[in-house]
């Protein structure tokens, strides 16, 4: 039995790690930390989560959380699991981040984006955490860099057709409608019911944080450097992420051989759903699972590729993904604790 404690648990991501690892056959989550919720019971915080664990948040170091688990969950504020994750990692744990503090390779990157860093010296050894492309390094590692949430949906849905170099990259573009629950739990006026209801807009355009990550992947995939052009919007519901990408293609594909890639690419993977010819993804058909599910087009006329992926963003594009890695790590089938099917309707 793996001993699993999630450092920073208060939040929407750290409230589904704890909702997933307490329904894990092979872990026992044993610390749940939060400085605002100290000595309060999780389920006080998160009535959904009574009956399902019996833990109290902490307000403990690093070192206290060390001596009692074997991996760590940093659901962290960017900028913040980099002052904490070294302690860990000392110790010999395995660490899943949840912040973007070792997801980016280039340091001058990350700090145009983020800020200084302190602790750049663990990139080195973090491995990016998308299974279906990098799992052989994954099960090798004590550090995931978990991926973010809008990263997680244009990646793979983008990764086949990159991989073929079927695409002019330089005309990819990626519109993405995010659910408000991708802006975290602080109560902020731009997320409140009454700002958001009947709403739908555009926000940091060309500037979210996002942006640096996902073309970091997408141009390892591409074997080139390459930029792309980013929209993220606010969607006024409260899981889910869906991504429509465009992009010239080079040469002519048919819709059934454009299908057959992702078919093919995908096959083995227990996560990634191909939905069927002329079928398109909705997130209600991945709400509260850890699927991605993608669809395809080809428009003839203007010779592009149009890409769909749709995923819940608390849970492939975050938790989910976190536990999908430790199952990894840890050498369980990777999709234990996580069999959960979609909720619908």
């Amino acid at each position: 039995m793996i001993k699993a404690a999630i450092f920073g648990a208060s939040g929407y991501t750290g409230q589904e790690l704890t909702r997933i690892l307490s329904g894990h056959p092979h872990v026992k989550l044993v610390a749940v930390t939060s400085r605002r919720f100290t000595g309060q019971a999780v389920s006080e915080v998160f009535p959904a989560l009574q009956g399902l664990t019996s833990l109290k948040y902490q307000n403990a170091t690093p070192t206290e959380i060390s001596n009692v688990c074997d991996i760590v969950f940093l659901a962290l504020p960017h900028g913040v699991s980099m002052g904490i994750a070294p302690e860990f990692i000392k110790a010999g744990k395995i660490v899943v981040d949840l912040s973007a503090d070792y997801r980016l390779r280039d340091i001058k990157i990350y700090e145009a984006w983020y800020g200084k860093h302190s602790s750049f010296k663990f990139v080195k050894d973090a491995v990016y955490g998308i299974p279906e492309l990098y799992r052989a390094k994954i099960k090798k590692t004590k550090l995931v860099a978990n991926p973010g949430c809008y990263p997680t949906g244009i990646i793979l849905g983008l990764a086949p057709v990159l991989k073929k170099k079927l695409l002019d990259v330089s005309t990819i573009i990626a519109d993405s409608a995010s659910s408000v629950s991708g802006a975290g739990r602080e109560p902020l006026v731009g997320s409140l019911f009454c700002e958001v209801d009947g709403g739908f807009k555009a926000y940091k355009v060309g500037k979210h944080r996002h942006l640096p990550e996902i073309e970091q992947e997408l141009n390892t995939l591409a074997g080139k450097k390459f930029a792309i052009t980013f929209t993220p919007h606010l969607l006024p519901v409260k899981r889910g992420i869906l991504s429509t990408i465009y992009a010239k293609l080079k040469k002519d594909v048919s819709l059934g051989e454009l299908h057959f890639l992702y078919s093919s690419f995908y096959a083995d993977e227990k996560f990634v759903r191909i939905c069927p010819q002329d079928v398109y993804p909705n997130i209600s058909s991945v709400c509260g699972s850890n699927y991605c599910d993608i669809g395809l087009v080809v428009d003839l006329r203007t010779k592009r590729v149009i890409i769909m992926a749709a995923i819940d963003n608390l849970v492939k594009g975050a938790a989910g993904q976190a536990v999908q890695n430790m199952n990894i790590i840890c050498g369980f089938e990777e999709n234990t604790g996580l069999h959960t099917a979609p909720l619908y309707p």
